[in-house]
C-alpha cells in the first residue's frame, strides 16, 4: 500500500490518502473502512444529455465523488472493494444525497475520512504501508488430478490457481494414457508455480499431498527443469526452498494440518503465518494441560482482562468490522488494556487458516499469566442458573 497523504490524530477526525498496489492491500482497506466513514475516489457515472431537439443520449464520464459509506462488499476473487453510500459533496453529475457505488481497485487512489481514528486502524495503516511486508510463503496442496497453488501473505491466504485435470485410471492396457494424463497435470501445476510464485520474495514453498504424489511431482518438476529452457531455471535455483509434507487431500482445508507440522513451523519460523499458528497451538496445548490458564469467549476474556491476567490475547480482525460502534470500541479498549498491563495482543486475520480456527472459538481467546479457576467456576454457576431457570 502506498501512503500518499496523512492528516490524522488518534481519537480525532482525519483523513488518509492511499493507493492499493497488491491484492492484500484491498484486504487492509476492507478492514480499515467502516460504515459512516467518507470515501473520496474517482468513479464512472452514466450521464443523460438532452439535445436542443428534445432527444436524449447518454455517455459515461469519470468524476471525483465522495460518499458516506453505508455498505461494504469485498470480492476476493476480483480483488475489488465495493462501497455503497450517498453522495455528500457537490458534484455536477451526481445530486447531493444520491446513492452511488464506488469500486476501489488496485493502483487507484482513494481518500478515507473518519470521524475518529482508533489504535487498530492506525496500526493497520502502518502494517499496510510497510514495504517489507509481502507474501513470503507459498503452498501447493495436491492429489492426483487436483491442485491448489496458494500464497500465504501476512494477512490472508490466497488461492492463486486451481488445477483440475481428469487423469485416466491406471488400468491394464491404459498405463500410457494414465502417464500422459499425469504428466499433463504436473505440467499445469508447474506453470501455476512459475506464474504465481515470486521466488525473489518467497522464502518457503510447501508441497503437500497424500501418499507419494508430492514426491513424484517434485521429481518430475526437477527433471523438466534440467532439460528445458531458462524459464525453468528459477526452479533449480530455488530448489532448497521447497519442502515436501503430508496432506490428507488436495483441497485448501488441508493447509491447516500442514501449517501445524513442527517441521513446517521450523522452516517458516520467520513468517507471520507461522507465528499465528504457533500461538494458536500454544493456546490449545495450555487449554488441555492447564485449563485454568486458557479461556475463550467474550465473557471470560473480559473478566481476565479486568484482572490484568492476560499474557497473550488472540483476537480476530472480524470483530473490528462489526457495525456496532460501541462494540468495536469495546474490543479496541480490550486490546489497549492488555498492552497497557504488559500483555501481548495478536490480531488474527480471518482470511488465514489460523484465523478461521480462532473464529470457531468466538474469535476471542486468551492465555493467562496465572491460573484463574474462578472463571471456570463462574461458567459452572451460569450453567446451574440456566438449569434452574428451566
Amino acid at each position: 500500500m502506498k501512503l500518499v497523504d496523512r492528516s490524522l490524530v488518534r481519537g480525532n477526525a482525519g483523513s488518509v490518502t492511499l493507493i492499493p498496489e497488491e491484492s492484500e492491500d484491498m484486504w487492509h482497506a476492507f478492514n480499515i473502512i467502516s460504515e459512516g466513514d467518507k470515501v473520496r475516489a474517482t468513479t464512472i457515472r452514466k450521464v443523460q444529455n438532452e439535445t436542443a431537439t428534445g432527444s436524449s443520449s447518454s455517455n459515461r464520464v469519470r468524476t471525483m465523488l465522495t460518499i458516506s459509506v453505508e455498505a461494504i462488499d469485498f470480492d476476493t476473487q476480483a480483488c475489488v472493494l465495493r462501497l455503497k453510500g450517498r453522495n455528500v459533496e457537490e458534484n455536477q453529475f451526481v445530486k447531493m444525497g444520491a446513492y452511488h457505488t464506488l469500486d476501489l481497485e488496485l493502483n487507484r487512489k482513494f481518500q478515507l475520512i473518519k470521524p475518529e481514528w482508533d489504535i487498530i486502524c492506525l496500526e493497520r495503516i502502518e502494517m499496510a504501508c510497510d514495504v517489507t511486508q509481502h507474501a513470503d510463503a507459498a503452498a501447493i496442496i495436491m492429489q492426483e488430478g487436483l491442485a491448489h497453488v496458494c500464497l500465504i501473505q501476512q494477512s490472508m491466504t490466497l488461492v492463486r490457481s486451481k488445477i483440475d485435470v481428469n487423469i485416466p485410471r491406471k488400468r491394464k492396457g491404459q498405463v500410457a494414457q494414465h502417464e500422459k494424463g499425469l504428466n499433463k497435470f504436473y505440467d499445469a501445476v508447474i506453470q501455476g508455480i512459475l506464474r504465481h510464485i515470486n521466488f525473489d520474495v518467497v522464502k518457503c514453498v510447501l508441497i503437500g499431498s497424500p501418499g507419494f504424489v508430492k514426491d513424484q511431482f517434485f521429481q518430475y518438476m526437477m527433471q523438466q527443469a534440467m532439460k528445458t529452457d531458462k524459464t525453468f531455471q528459477v526452479l533449480l535455483d530455488n530448489r532448497s526452498k521447497f519442502m515436501l509434507v503430508h496432506a490428507s487431500s488436495g483441497f485448501k482445508h488441508s493447509l491447516k494440518e500442514i501449517l501445524q507440522d513442527p517441521a513446517v513451523l521450523s522452516k517458516m519460523s520467520d513468517t507471520k503465518a507461522a507465528g499465528e499458528v504457533k500461538t494458536l497451538e500454544n493456546f490449545y496445548s495450555i487449554l488441555q494441560t492447564e485449563p485454568a490458564k486458557a479461556f475463550y469467549g467474550k465473557k471470560h476474556v473480559m473478566k481476565a482482562a479486568e484482572a490484568q491476567a492476560i499474557e497473550t490475547l488472540l483476537i480476530s480482525d472480524s470483530l473490528f468490522r462489526c457495525q456496532n460502534v460501541a462494540l468495536r470500541k469495546e474490543y479496541v479498549n480490550l486490546v489497549e488494556s492488555v498492552r497497557d498491563s504488559g500483555g501481548e495482543a495478536k490480531i488474527f486475520s480471518s482470511m488465514h487458516i489460523s484465523g478461521e480456527q480462532l473464529s470457531q472459538l468466538t474469535g476471542l481467546a486468551a492465555i493467562l499469566r496465572f491460573p484463574m479457576p474462578e472463571l471456570e467456576d463462574s461458567d459452572t454457576e451460569d450453567n446451574d442458573d440456566d438449569d434452574t431457570d428451566d
